[in-house]
């Protein structure tokens, strides 16, 4: 039997599982998260999985896993009790973070409580300078004090993070040495292993992150990988990263931090695989599952990494003046927005008499009204069933039949009465308000980066991006939209297309006429070989080998950088040269001039990937079991732009035969197509779904 690779992405409400052959062979399965116990829904979906493909399970020749674990433990505050030790003087640096605030003329915002309670801050006298000269050596009578308290407190989780530990950490090492003699079961988190780069208050933010949820991901993972095991899948399990590479599970419990937007980077990886089949260079990825939905763009070929990003922070847009809503992350992840919009998004009015959208979901449990699970406030799934979008009796190929009658009853109890609106205004109000909220995700990736939306492709999926995908376009201005095979799961495809990744970084904080070539080069030869190293004891040998270098630069008296890719293998004059060029590109890209001010180099980034032996992309995904037909070959759908219902033709993806105009809906196993009025729609020989605008 031909071995089968198996990618499991953990939703807000599904857990989406995908099994791929080599052959481009795909059976998709898509089973309810359980968030009391997540690793549930996903033993659920594999065995369900492999017994319709008739394998047994040493037939799994890999498993490549997304989840939201980590981050539910930060929105929830459900992290392990972490102390932290610190520099004095120093202590509060949680709390003053950036002395930004998102919302400025909101008096009744509150910024999200740190995550380590100020009882549990220590500090500890030393001092070090950023040239990482000591200023004053570490009064070990204090650590012992610390260490006393910290024995005390019963805390299990030490975050150590000391100003100026990037120059030089043999405070840092010398103090979780001690916390080790001292506690030998205490998981350590420590800046300058996690973090050598420098602003303290970014470096304290990753490193607590990090000891706050790695005992919640180490268990988790542990238990998972456990329970394959006993089932038979007896392969190493991976992890993909925020940065869209793939990490051994050893590796995602010691550093959960790069794992942290882990589904939402396995979508965007897909959609760059997608776009290089197709032979599209420019993409703008839309990503809406039961929760959230996230943003990205594709651009030149290439995936867009930030070098930071904040959780918990309610929009995840990445806006250069809008920090301060979240915990910031200081790590690589591909530059998402995300919005507290998706098909769970609760419907409500507001003490005003508006109607809003979200943040609040209804999860997986008990889930939309329409699902009868025992909720009872409208959703976003709620109204798009109540306008005919969506068909009761087709969800998950009918094995998920919906209530369309509960949930126009609770769109007009708890929206339409409010607002005097009819059943019908309040679903298409709910549908047009997600789309503007949902439109902010989309500018904040284009616009709000200097990018004109209407030169990308847009590539829609999740279970409600294909619903939603043809509205947002026309605000934007995209005339052309791609939704691949199997959207609803499509980032459980991108699980598998991922090749494995380390990254590395040290700050290097230069003018450039400051730059010294043999140190520079002696920190680019360390961290190659850090990396190196890493990918042979994995199995990959110097011919399977890819080492990326970057850098983070920018002009003396900024405050923030921009990541350029090293032009040349080694600093120079003509690295230099080429450097500053580009970086003024990009500079003008991004904020639309450029400076005549020196440069300045921040960081040194390396990035070691390990490829595999065979392509992981197949030319063509063949699903095997083909989605139920329709139950009727067409149905009244409402259409708000034209402000009435439309009977609409209803279709399966594989009966699209040349374009088609125009009112249509595409039905299949894991979500629905809209195709408003206006738009045409093709599948072209690979079976994509191409909607264009007409005229």
């Amino acid at each position: 039997m031909a071995k089968f690779r198996a990618g499991v992405d953990i939703g807000g409400t599904f857990t989406d599982i995908v099994f791929l052959g080599a052959d481009g062979r795909v059976l998709v399965r898509k089973v309810a998260s359980t968030p009391s116990d997540y690793a549930k829904a996903v033993m659920e979906g594999l065995a369900q999985g492999i017994k319709d493909l008739g394998l047994s399970p040493q037939d799994i020749g890999e498993v490549g896993h997304g989840f939201t674990v980590a981050t539910n433990a930060i929105l929830e505050g459900k992290g392990e009790r972490t102390a932290l030790i610190t520099t004095e003087g120093f202590r509060d640096v949680l709390e003053l973070a950036r002395i930004r605030t998102p919302r400025l003329y909101d008096l009744y915002y509150q910024k999200p409580p740190p995550l380590v309670e100020r009882s549990l801050r220590f500090e500890v006298g030393e001092r070090m300078t950023f040239q990482g000269e000591v200023l004053k050596p570490l009064d070990e009578a204090s650590l012992e004090k610390v260490l006393d308290r910290i024995e005390a407190s019963g805390v299990k989780s030490v975050a150590i993070s000391l100003l100026h530990s990037y120059a030089n950490p043999i405070h840092e090492e010398r103090i979780a040495e001690a916390v080790k003699e001292r506690l030998p079961d205490a998981i350590l988190s420590v800046s300058s292993k996690l973090l050598p780069e420098m602003r303290e208050y970014e470096r304290t933010s990753t490193t607590v992150i990090n000891a706050y949820v790695r005992p919640v991901v180490a268990k988790y993972l542990g238990d998972l990988s456990s329970e394959l095991q006993k089932t038979g899948i007896r392969v190493p399990l991976t992890v993909m990263q925020s940065n869209g590479g793939l990490a051994p599970v050893e590796s995602a419990i010691e550093k959960p931090i790069y794992c942290i937007e882990s589904g939402p980077a396995a979508g965007v990886v897909g959609a760059y695989h997608l776009g290089k089949r197709l032979g599209i260079e420019n993409v703008m990825t839309f990503d809406m599952g039961g929760t959230t939905a996230k943003a990205s763009i594709i651009e030149d070929g290439e995936m867009l990494l930030a070098p930071e990003y904040e959780v918990g922070g309610g929009m995840s847009a990445g806006h250069r003046l809008l920090k301060g809503g979240g915990y910031i992350l200081r790590v690589p992840s591909i530059d998402l927005a995300e919005v507290s919009s998706g098909g769970g998004s609760i419907a409500w009015v507001d003490k005003a008499g508006s109607l809003q959208s979200g943040p609040q979901s209804a999860g997986a449990v008990p889930g939309p009204v329409c699902y009868g699970r025992g909720g009872t406030e409208p959703t976003v799934t709620d109204a798009n069933v109540t306008l005919g979008y969506l068909n009761p009796e087709h969800l998950l190929g009918g094995g998920f039949p919906l209530d369309a009658d509960a949930a126009r009853k609770a769109l007009h109890d708890k929206v339409g009465i409010p607002l005097g609106m009819s059943d019908i205004e309040a679903a298409n109000g709910v549908h047009l308000l997600v789309n503007s909220n949902m439109a902010r995700a989309l500018r904040a990736v284009s616009t709000e980066r200097g990018r004109d939306p209407r030169r990308f492709t847009l590539v829609a999926f999740g279970g409600g991006g294909p619903i939603h995908a043809a509205g947002l376009a026309e605000s934007l201005g995209i005339t052309k939209i791609i939704i691949p095979p199997s959207p609803g799961v499509f980032s459980a495809f991108g699980l598998l297309f991922a090749d494995l990744e380390h990254h590395f970084v040290q700050t290097h904080f230069k003018t450039f006429d400051q730059l010294d070539f043999d140190v520079a080069n002696g920190i680019l030869d360390r961290l190659r070989e850090e990396g190196r190293s890493l990918l042979r004891a994995e199995g990959f040998d110097g011919s399977r080998q890819q080492v990326i270098t970057q850098l983070d630069m920018k002009y003396v008296g900024q405050t923030s950088e921009l990541t350029l890719a090293m032009p040349q293998t080694r600093f120079s004059l003509e690295t230099l040269e080429e450097i500053g060029a580009s970086y003024g590109v990009e500079h003008e890209k991004t904020y639309g001039y450029q400076a005549a001010d020196p440069f300045q180099l921040v960081n040194i980034r390396v990035i070691a990937r390990g490829l595999s032996e065979e392509s992981r992309v197949p030319d063509r995904i063949v699903p095997i079991v083909a989605a139920a037909a329709p139950t009727s070959s067409e149905r009244e759908v409402y259409f708000g732009q034209v402000g009435e219902w439309v009977k609409t033709p209803v279709v399966g993806r594989p009966s699209l035969k040349g374009h088609i105009d125009g009112p249509l809906v595409i039905e299949e196993y894991d979500s629905t197509t809209i195709v408003p009025p206006g738009w045409e729609a093709s599948l072209d020989s690979s079976g994509d779904i191409a909607l264009e605008k007409a005229g």
